[in-house]
């Protein structure tokens, strides 16, 4: 397959890996502020010929050169991100893989495993019909100055974090990014193994980054905090209390869920799905697709009425990563052995999104949809697999990502529309 034209050839896509599965900112010249300026500026009277030359050469030149930069930003806007190629760039990755220790899990980090192919490092998303703009961890910091960051999320959001404190330092040790989690909550309670997230901010441009782990997006809340193995309920309606207590902090806010939807993960975690504060009775939401589907909704819902009291809040939702496992699922020896670049194809071409749950979430609504499936889904042999850190390989994680890899591609199109 050398492209995904359409839906159809992602869904062959899908069914042979049993997966279920931003506007560049442009620096207006400061002699130019407003359009009045120009008209400001051939108002000017200039006794002398030639200054009357220079000054309409001066007027022609600064106004091309601001519709310029509004062309361009209209062009940036209307990009779909999500349709392009893979292509090989010697400058990538943005930071090694033996590296970024202050940020990156171990686990993650597959240059510190068994595993010697690196060639998807080198792999770059190129957007078909528009650039986009080279990601540098100045830029952005100083794009996100005196601003807040927030990934809510699964492990794949923890993945994406990682991934951008990585872009943003290179990879480098970094003295001035202080640890402000206590701000947010995120310690580490006591018996747990890790903080529900963690929270930095670089002190430059005081810029905060944060994580929280949700991996439902909804509401929970224990039915007897006496009981240590109380059930909980899963409020299908509700936004996470964290998200719920501190969204007026956050400028950017980037959400995700999916991968946690299944019942042997309910089960596990003593999940009921509550609805209206009750146990659900809906049919209609009992099963899984439709309690997933509701809560996706619901959250979309929820953050978009709270926009108009935060008009400077950009909130994103991303599309589900794909998973890549073949003979099997996680848990029936499925495997991901793939260790050739695109070997499926390297270009999206379709116009619609992949996950067609989520597109119809944010479908008239102010949240933005981050859509990374289709582009992820060409990307097999970027996963963890069966390498880790012991000396002998382990169970196959198709689900994951090697960092640096295609997470450094998601936060890549997140910056271009900040």
């Amino acid at each position: 397959m050398n492209s995904l034209n359409t839906n159809s050839s992602v869904r062959n896509e899908e069914k042979r890996s049993s997966t279920n599965i931003l506007d560049k900112e442009q620096e207006i010249p400061p002699n130019v502020t407003e359009v009045s300026d120009i008209k400001q500026v051939s108002e000017e009277k200039n006794s002398s010929k030639h200054g009357e030359k220079n000054l309409i050469a001066q007027m022609s030149s600064v106004k091309g050169e601001y519709e310029n930069i509004l062309a361009t930003r209209v062009e940036n806007q209307a990009c779909n991100y999500a349709r392009g190629k893979w292509v090989t760039n010697d400058s990538w990755p943005l930071y090694s893989g033996f590296g970024c220790k202050q940020w990156l899990s171990s686990m993650w980090a597959c240059r510190l495993t068994q595993r010697k192919d690196f060639e998807y490092e080198k792999l770059r998303w190129q957007p078909k019909d528009c650039e986009m703009e080279d990601f540098t961890g100045s830029k952005f910091l100083r794009r996100m100055q005196n601003k807040t960051l927030a990934f809510i999320g699964d492990s794949l959001g923890r993945q994406q974090f990682q991934s951008l404190m990585c872009m943003i330092t290179s990879g480098e040790e970094r003295a001035d990014v202080l640890d402000v989690g206590k701000e947010y909550g995120l310690v580490k309670a006591r018996g747990a193994a890790r903080p529900d997230g963690w929270a930095y901010r670089f002190t430059s441009t005081n810029t905060t980054i944060l994580y929280y782990w949700s991996a439902s997006l909804c509401g929970l809340e224990p039915l007897d905090m006496t009981n240590p193995t109380t059930d909980v309920a899963m409020h299908l309606d509700r936004p996470p209390a964290f998200l719920h207590h501190f969204l007026h902090k956050f400028d950017v806010l980037v959400l995700n869920t999916g991968h946690h939807w299944n019942r042997g993960k309910l089960k596990a975690n003593r999940w009921v799905m509550y609805v209206g504060g009750v146990p659900n009775t809906n049919r209609k939401i009992a099963d899984i697709a439709g309690a997933k589907n509701f809560t996706v909704h619901s959250i979309i819902e929820w953050v978009n009425s709270q926009l108009p009291k935060y008009p400077g809040l950009k909130a994103f939702y991303r599309s589900i990563s794909p998973r890549h496992f073949f003979n099997g699922d996680w848990n029936t020896g499925g495997t991901c052995d793939n260790t050739t670049p695109l070997s499926g194809g390297k270009e999206v071409l379709q116009d619609e999104p992949s996950d067609h749950l989520a597109a119809g979430a944010v479908k008239g609504k102010q949240v933005k949809l981050l859509d990374i499936t289709a582009l992820s889904l060409l990307r097999d042999e970027g996963h963890k697999s069966r390498y880790s850190l012991k000396a002998t390989p382990g169970a196959h994680d198709c689900l994951h990502w090697c960092l640096p890899g295609v997470p450094d591609t998601w936060n890549e199109i997140l910056f271009a529309q900040l």
